[in-house]
């Protein structure tokens, strides 16, 4: 079974993937900030039994349970890298765990910033969809866990801003034109004014990579859910259609054609690559296909070198911490096999 990264979906030439993520918490216990070992350990086996018990509806995705305080590094940073862990549950140690269905579409992160963290992803602009499975999946929780829920502010979340309905919808975008064109900055300070926010490529705090951008709601108290996704679909539209428009125009330069044939050159032949070298010229090279300028090469293809080539995964494969030269040497090795 593919994984959401494998495959290019709807208006896949802009829209990478859709995410929806709901925060929820159990009504019986403090929030993960106040949580000591025995209550984080409890939440665990609640959501865990929730999930797997075998007449549970949920249980029939195919999830496994993993232990995240027994992974290595390795293992937990190369989960953040395919975006199935965020970067703020590897690096707290509070008692923690994941459920993982077997196509990785939907993870269950415990005891992250809230008690759940449901995830789903799917391939290219699908937002009604991922957000249908992702709403099934709450509804089948909630008849097993107690939510913590106040009849005027919605769920209850340990950050305010996922106060109502506790909902992050997110598409991860690839805007080189829009970004080379020097207007990202004007479109994010239009976004804020929309309830809507640009981010970098694994969410908060991050920064932008390989030109892409993960746009999400902002709001989620007094909006409905369907009215969020709605007004994410509205503005990711005219963003595509805005990024579609740079486009054609970079292609009438020689100079973009030619960026985008040195940078596939060197992605074929060279032997060592580093991540943020790689980042930038596989940008180039996902144009490139994009555009029709590159034959023989797949945005399904670019879609999963983005992910197995970063630097945890590559040492997860080779089951050793790789040093820095080995990580760019087996990045380059990967690269051009699979070119």
């Amino acid at each position: 079974m593919d994984k959401w990264y494998e495959k290019s979906g709807a208006d896949g030439d802009v829209v990478i993937s859709t995410r929806i993520r709901l925060a929820r918490n159990l009504s019986e216990f403090p929030f993960p900030c106040k949580l000591q070992k025995k209550g984080a350990d409890a939440v665990i086996n609640l959501v865990k039994e929730a999930v797997l018990s075998s007449n549970s509806q949920l249980s029939s995705n195919n999830f496994k349970y993993i232990d995240t305080q027994k992974l290595d590094k390795i293992t937990l940073i190369s989960l953040v890298e395919k975006h199935l862990l965020s970067p703020d549950f590897v690096s707290d140690k509070i008692e923690k765990s994941l459920i993982l269905s077997e196509n990785e579409s939907i993870s269950i992160m415990i005891n992250e910033e809230d008690h759940v963290r449901l995830q789903v992803m799917s391939q290219g602009f699908d937002l009604e969809k991922t957000f249908e499975i992702a709403d099934s999946l709450d509804s089948l929780l909630d008849e097993k866990l107690s939510f913590a829920f106040d009849d005027k502010l919605g769920y209850l979340t340990q950050c305010p801003t996922n106060l109502g309905t506790g909902m992050r919808a997110s598409l991860m975008l690839h805007l080189p034109g829009l970004k080379q064109s020097g207007v990202m900055e004007k479109v994010s300070a239009n976004l804020l004014k929309l309830g809507l926010t640009m981010r970098g490529i694994y969410g908060e705090g991050s920064e932008p990579q390989a030109d892409m951008y993960q746009l999400s709601n902002q709001v989620t108290l007094g909006l409905s859910e369907k009215t969020t996704i709605n007004n994410l679909k509205d503005i990711a539209k005219q963003i595509i259609l805005q990024e579609r428009t740079v486009r054609s125009e970079m292609a009438k330069h020689i100079e973009t054609i030619d960026f985008i044939h040195r940078a596939i050159g060197v992605l074929k032949n060279a032997r060592l690559i580093s991540t943020n070298e790689f980042m930038k010229l596989i940008s180039a090279v996902r144009l490139g296909v994009a555009l029709g300028e590159i034959k023989g090469v797949s945005l399904d293809t670019i879609n999963f070198l983005m992910i197995e080539a970063q630097p945890a995964m590559l040492s997860k494969f080779a089951n050793k911490d790789l040093t820095a030269i080995e990580k760019e040497q087996k990045r380059a090795d990967l690269i051009r096999e699979i070119l």
